[in-house]
């Protein structure tokens, strides 16, 4: 993929659901990360990271690190739409 097929809205990976929440990666999430932030966010809220396998393991140190990480769990089929929508 080139930054004109990028640019024109021709991403493979975003058109065919869930992408992962990398910075500059637009590969297929098979994962995601849920954390909670609890300086502003009530215990049983969760937020969702998707990742790649590829960029997994580098997502949830940074939440661990930082005492955010809650759970990670596969992506199954069909949860990308509706996480697209919760995010």
């Amino acid at each position: 993929m080139s930054i004109f097929d990028f640019a024109a809205g021709t991403d493979t990976a975003s058109e065919a659901g869930a992408v992962c929440s990398r910075k500059a990666c637009r590969a297929a999430a098979s994962w995601q990360l849920l954390w909670n932030n609890p300086k502003i966010h009530t215990p049983e809220r969760r937020k969702t990271w998707l990742a790649c396998a590829d960029h997994r393991e580098w997502l949830e140190d940074y939440l661990q690190t930082r005492g955010l990480w809650k759970e990670t769990r596969p992506l199954a089929a069909g949860d990308g739409e509706r996480l697209e929508q919760d995010i």
